[in-house]
C-alpha cells in the first residue's frame, strides 16, 4: 500500500513521527506536511503566488517534504506536483477534535477531502490535546475495525475522532457545533478570538460529538459533494 501522510500541525508536530512509524507497518509512506501550523485554514489553496516545497530530514534517515502552504496544498503538491500515486491518504493525528459543524474549519479534514477530490481514499484522525499517546495506541484497533467491516470499500472518506479513554467504536454522523469564539479587544483595534465549548450533549451515540464525549471513537463516513439531494429530488422538475 502506498500511503501519503499530511496534517495541519506542521512538521513540528510531536505526533508526526509516531504516525509515520505506524503507517510504515501498512506500506510505503510519503510525508508532505505544512512548514508552519495551519490549524483552522480549512480548504484554502494558493492560486496566485509560488510557495516553497522542499525535502528535509525529519530524523536521521527519514526525509519528508514541507510545503509553505495549507494542508490541501500539501495533498495537491504530493499528487499533482510530485506526480505520485497513492492508495490512501492519512491526515493527522490532529491536536484537538474535529467534529460537529466545526469540521468546516479543519485543515486536517480539508486535506482528506482534497485527496478524495483527486481520486485517493482518505482518513482524517483527530484526538484530544491530552490524548496523543492513547490515540496512537488506538490506531491498530481502528484500522482493524476498518478492515473487519470493509469500510474503505463502502466509502472513500472518513473522519475519525479518538477520545482520551476509548470505550468502543461507533459509526456516527455529523453533530452540531462543538466550539465557538468570543472576541477579546486587546487594544489598537486588535481582537483576539478565544474559543469555548458550546456542546449540548443529547446522549445520542449516532452523533459524533455526543459519542466522543461519552468515550467512544467516532468513525464518520463523509462525502465531498455539497448537494441537498432530498431537496434536489423535490425541485428538479422545476424549470423555466
Amino acid at each position: 500500500m502506498r500511503i501519503l501522510i499530511t496534517n495541519d500541525d506542521s512538521i513540528s508536530a510531536t505526533q508526526l513521527l509516531p504516525l509515520i512509524r505506524w503507517c510504515q507497518k501498512l506500506g510505503d509512506v510519503t510525508t508532505v506536511v505544512p512548514k508552519f501550523e495551519q490549524s483552522g485554514k480549512s480548504h484554502g489553496i494558493e492560486l496566485h503566488k509560488a510557495f516553497e516545497a522542499m525535502e528535509v530530514e525529519l530524523v536521521p534517515g527519514l526525509k519528508v517534504w514541507t510545503v509553505d502552504s495549507t494542508p490541501a496544498d500539501c495533498v495537491r503538491f504530493a499528487i499533482l506536483g510530485l506526480k505520485q500515486e497513492f492508495d490512501l491518504v492519512i491526515s493527522g493525528v490532529n491536536k484537538g477534535f474535529n467534529m460537529g459543524l466545526d469540521i468546516m474549519y479543519s485543515g486536517t479534514v480539508a486535506a482528506v477531502c482534497e485527496a478524495v477530490a483527486l481520486g485517493v481514499p482518505a482518513i482524517a484522525f483527530s484526538t484530544s490535546i491530552k490524548a496523543y499517546d492513547v490515540a496512537l495506541q488506538s490506531l491498530d484497533r481502528v484500522w482493524a475495525f476498518f478492515q473487519k467491516h470493509s469500510l474503505m470499500e463502502k466509502s472513500n472518506l472518513y473522519n475519525v475522532n479518538i477520545p482520551l479513554e476509548p470505550q468502543g467504536i461507533r459509526i456516527t454522523r455529523q453533530g452540531a457545533p462543538y466550539y465557538t469564539d468570543d472576541f477579546q479587544h486587546i487594544g489598537n483595534n486588535m481582537y483576539r478570538p478565544t474559543g469555548r465549548c458550546i456542546h449540548e450533549d443529547q446522549h445520542n451515540m449516532e452523533i459524533d460529538t455526543d459519542a466522543v464525549v461519552a468515550g467512544y471513537i467516532s468513525v464518520m463516513p463523509m462525502d465531498i459533494r455539497r448537494n441537498d439531494m432530498p431537496l434536489f429530488e423535490q425541485l428538479k422538475s422545476l424549470h423555466e
